[in-house]
């Protein structure tokens, strides 16, 4: 048996080709421009359309809550809950369309580092856990950008 070399690997019968080059490409480190849009495409669409129902919940109910809800930074009950709502819900439209993205996370990042903070006293694995994840795929998001699939990316900025 001679050794043939196909890739610079012996050759090897088909069963264990086929099994081998697709897992080679799929446990790879590259990524390509496509992926890494879609990703940021997925990304900011789920975390968008997950963040809607706690604003519109906020802003549907906006009398109700304004009577109890936290005073952050000495603003009011009021001026805070009109702040988280915009936040939760408008801001989160806007990233759901990659619309001004990097500047529409602030707000969303502000909101949630209060929320976990303050709401739920530091318990980053306890009560405040949705908050926490909620904190880190906003701060990829500021990190990476909207990527192409996107208003800003059309816009080319």
């Amino acid at each position: 048996m001679d050794n043939l070399l196909l890739n610079g690997i012996a050759a090897t019968p088909l069963p264990l080709r086929a099994i081998y080059f697709p897992m080679r490409k799929f446990l790879s480190t590259r990524y390509s421009a496509w992926s890494f849009n879609t990703a940021m495409l997925l990304v900011r669409i789920g975390m968008g359309l997950l963040m809607i129902p706690h604003g519109y919940d906020k802003l549907v109910h906006f009398k109700k809550y304004s009577v109890d809800f936290m005073d952050f930074f000495g603003m009011g009950s009021t001026v805070s809950l009109a702040l988280v709502v915009f936040a939760e819900f408008f801001c989160a439209m806007f990233l759901m369309m990659g619309l001004f993205t990097r500047l529409t996370v602030i707000p969303l990042i502000t909101c949630m580092l209060v929320a976990v903070v303050d709401a739920h006293k530091g318990q980053i694995f306890g009560e405040g856990e949705h908050g926490s994840l909620y904190l880190i795929g906003f701060i990829v998001i500021l990190l990476c950008g909207p990527g192409k699939a996107s208003v800003d990316g059309i816009m080319g900025k």
